[in-house]
């Protein structure tokens, strides 16, 4: 029945830093829309960003709290180009080229924090 995610929201802090870590950091693109609403884009999906201290958007998440997502986005390049950039841009990387499993088969994965505390795993198909 379900085909595809279209978006994800995150509750964040500081829109500004937010924004700056998926756009330098990961290559997404930053949208406004709607009555000044943020989101990031990138292949087919995008992010939704809600600030924690704005006005609320109904609906939303029961207990919408920063920092409580984990997320995993597959690079569209190698690994360590993405590694590189990421140091390039002063990004720390907390975790280093780790196997796991993803959702069609074995990846591997590096580790790092966005601003709001968020697990970032970026990951490439072995």
């Amino acid at each position: 029945m379900i085909d595809r995610l279209d978006h994800l929201v995150l509750t964040v802090g500081d829109l500004a830093r937010t924004r700056d870590f998926y756009v330098r950091g990961l290559g997404m693109r930053a949208e406004t829309f709607g009555e000044g609403r943020h989101a990031l884009l990138f292949g087919r999906q995008k992010i939704n960003l809600h600030e924690a201290n704005g006005a609320p958007i109904l609906p939303r998440a029961a207990v919408p709290a920063r920092g409580s997502a984990d997320l995993c986005f597959i690079a569209d390049r190698p690994l360590a180009d993405v590694t590189a950039h990421l140091r390039r841009e002063g990004f720390e990387i907390e975790l280093g080229i780790s196997p796991r499993t993803g959702a069609t088969g074995p990846i591997r994965s590096i580790y790092l924090r966005d601003p709001d505390g968020n697990l970032v795993e970026v990951s490439e198909y072995v």
